[in-house]
């Protein structure tokens, strides 16, 4: 049993494709750029990350004087962990507005 081929449904097809590659490549692009500071609780230490997750600066705006090595170490804990949450925002963000067109198959 022979199929006719829909011509038509093919080419909006690879045109889709076309279309999502594209944004993925803007998408690519757009979290190397985008980025977000964090402090830590403390504001001992601030660390500037992209949304790809890439830790762009660290920065001491006051003094460590008389700061013990475990309450710095804390800092550096929270302040990292807090960039790693905000770059994982600031993706999710991108993407959902990338591919708002196109919401993930399976969900309604």
């Amino acid at each position: 049993m022979a199929r006719e081929i829909d011509e038509a449904w093919i080419e909006e097809a690879v045109e889709r494709h076309r279309r999502i590659e594209s944004l993925r490549a803007e998408f690519d692009k757009a979290v190397q750029g985008v980025e977000v500071t964090v402090r830590s609780p403390d504001g001992l230490i601030e660390v500037v990350v992209t949304a790809a997750g890439v830790i762009t600066d660290v920065r001491i705006p006051g003094t460590l004087h008389n700061r013990a090595n475990t309450e710095v170490a804390r800092s550096i804990h929270a302040v990292v962990t807090a960039a790693a949450d905000a770059a994982r925002w600031a993706r999710e963000k991108l993407h959902a507005e990338t591919f708002t067109d196109y919401p993930p198959l399976g969900r309604s």
